[in-house]
């Protein structure tokens, strides 16, 4: 079978297709032919040595992936060759609080990942596919769904909340998407007027562009009738972190997620003084994503694709996430 790894050095132009041997499945473990998977920010960081600088090499990377089963091995009972399943960011977090073994259980960085035709992994860290998805759809899940969902979840998003989405990649698009079906008002900010008019198409109630508004947060407040959003999924970091506490309102959450805008400073005492709350999400557990599906199929949500690239063209599609040109999610086709 053929993989895609990072091989004995950091950056773009290390990542190189190998030929491995068909794995096999061992106890607890399903064999999955991969059929499509998708790109988070975190694989381009890990890739550019952003993310792990003792990252042991040759890695295959990638967390997100969705096939068909085609062997299991003794003991799983969950899962038979045919079915539809995805695969889960953390291997190893079925339920509960994340612990430090959940997060080294996350595929792509600390073990080999899903970018590969075919991949073993473990019958406790799958979920069935629903008929209503196809692969490309269900492989845009794994992480930035559920870090969506976990972080609105979290948060207590409902209706009469006002959840503020920052730019429009998959972390904020599934947020955007499954506040709306909570019953939320979104609000949105971007830096391109199109992507704007296509975050208000799925439902946001208001956007900003925030190279034209860099006061976005005060524009979120106006929004608010000056009280301020309850709600921030928060996925620039340091660069934005100060803004986003701005924005919320008196006891509000702030959903931690990313670091696409750079470093920055922060001074924490608008968040002592005004009692926000500031939560670190990373991902979710098994559970989590079986709550979610049960949303997006109930409410008949569809993920938001931008592309879908070939197989052998995945350095291609981590050119195309750098960048930052899309909406949505970056997928791969196997």
């Amino acid at each position: 079978m053929r993989a895609l790894v990072i091989q004995n050095a950091f950056g773009l132009d290390n990542l190189a297709f190998a030929d491995r041997p068909d794995p096999a499945p061992g106890p607890g473990e399903v064999l999955v032919r991969v059929r499509a998977a998708s790109l988070n920010y975190r694989d381009l960081m890990i890739a550019k040595g952003q993310y792990n600088p003792k990252l042991k090499m040759p890695r295959v990377l990638g967390s997100d992936a969705a096939g068909e089963v085609v062997a299991v091995g003794d003991g799983v009972t969950r899962f038979a060759p045919g079915d539809r399943v995805a695969g889960c960011f953390m291997q190893d977090w079925e339920a509960g609080p994340v612990s430090e073994a959940a997060a080294k259980s996350a595929l792509g960085g600390e073990i080999d990942g899903v970018f590969a035709e075919l991949v073993v992994l473990k019958e406790r860290g799958l979920v069935p596919v629903p008929d209503a998805l196809s692969f490309e759809e269900a492989a845009a899940l794994p992480c930035a769904a559920v870090t969506a969902w976990n972080a609105l979840i979290g948060s207590g998003c409902g209706p009469g909340k006002t959840v503020l989405v920052q730019g429009t990649g998959g972390v904020s698009i599934f947020a955007l998407q499954f506040a709306k079906a909570l019953g939320a008002r979104v609000l949105a900010t971007s830096g391109h007027d199109d992507k704007l008019a296509r975050a208000l198409g799925l439902g946001a109630t208001a956007g900003t562009n925030y190279k034209t508004n860099p006061d976005w947060e005060k524009w979120a407040r106006q929004q608010t009738d000056g009280v301020g959003v309850d709600i921030v999924v928060e996925v620039g970091g340091a660069g934005t972190l100060e803004r986003s506490v701005k924005a919320v309102r008196f006891g509000g959450h702030v959903a931690l997620i990313g670091v696409l805008a750079g470093a920055g400073t922060f001074n924490p005492v608008s968040v002592l003084m005004r009692a926000v709350r500031v939560q670190g999400v990373f991902v979710g557990s098994r559970a989590m994503f079986e709550d979610m599906l049960r949303l997006i199929a109930g409410e008949g949500l569809k993920p938001v694709i931008d592309r879908v690239f070939p197989f052998a063209d995945l350095p291609a599609a981590f050119r195309h996430l750098e960048s930052g040109s899309h909406f949505g999610k970056v997928v791969v086709g196997v």
